[in-house]
């Protein structure tokens, strides 16, 4: 039988745009990938924060561009994705990071809350992907690789529902689905979609919940060795490095001990 290789992409020349780069998955992410040769935009609300990861990212001959941006208004969004062709020159990947997450009972729950995950979870995303899309379609065309990628980062929220998380259960599967959506509708003009699905990971994620809702995830999950965000990142860069044939439609990743 003939053999075949398995061989990765180089992403030198290309130009990787990262939301939710401030911290967790995100900036795990965003160092991977700069790793692999990328030119990374930073996106965040925390320009400290990805000011920081920038230095860091450049200290070790890589290259980095910090760029602050409210994902909630679309405006901004098609802007950041403006600023970043217009800097770089063209865009090859977009990971889709940024994330919040509220849980608990949904009779005492804030509205406020349930908007605010709709806002970064679903629309964030949707509107970076959509000032993307053209570029991404072009680079497609135009690039040595022959490809572009879209990595949204959802969780098996995204596939299982939980108790007491109805409404972030309710954007995570808008994200899961969304993506197959869109990697059916693109395929053959080489624009790979895949979403990472992720069980419990040491980030930030819970930071936003009450006192209350943090106890009690943390006596709930107690035994599990938590997932950290560079597992995750890892399966980021195996997407986006897979030779142009093999399309990673979906990683769902989680804790051993997560059941």
């Amino acid at each position: 039988m003939p053999t075949t290789t398995s061989t990765t992409m180089t992403l030198k020349s290309t130009v990787a745009l990262v939301t939710g780069a401030s911290s967790g998955i995100g900036q795990a992410t965003a160092r991977r990938l700069a790793a692999e040769g990328a030119a990374v935009v930073l996106v965040a609300r925390r320009q400290d924060r990805i000011d920081v990861l920038a230095k860091e990212i450049a200290e070790l001959d890589g290259r980095a561009v910090a760029l602050a941006a409210d994902l909630t208004d679309a405006d901004a969004a098609a802007g950041l994705v403006a600023t970043t062709v217009e800097r770089l020159g063209r865009l090859d990947i977009l990971v889709n990071a940024a994330g919040v997450m509220f849980t608990g009972d949904s009779a005492q729950a804030s509205l406020g809350d349930w908007e605010q995950m709709v806002d970064i979870n679903v629309k964030g995303l949707l509107y970076v992907t959509k000032a993307a899309l053209p570029h991404l379609i072009e680079a497609a065309v135009s690039s040595p690789r022959r490809v572009a990628d879209v990595v949204n980062i959802s969780s098996i929220a995204g596939r299982y529902a939980i108790p007491s998380g109805a409404v972030y259960n309710a954007t995570k599967f808008g994200v899961t689905a969304a993506t197959e959506a869109w990697r059916q509708e693109y395929a053959r003009r080489n624009v790979r979609f895949s979403v990472v699905e992720p069980g419990l990971t040491e980030t930030e994620l819970f930071a936003h919940q009450e006192q209350a809702v943090r106890d009690r995830m943390a006596a709930r999950f107690a035994d599990v060795e938590q997932l950290h965000a560079d597992d995750v990142a890892e399966a980021v860069e195996y997407v986006v490095t897979s030779p142009r044939r093999r399309a990673v439609a979906e990683i769902v990743i989680r804790p051993t001990d997560q059941v």
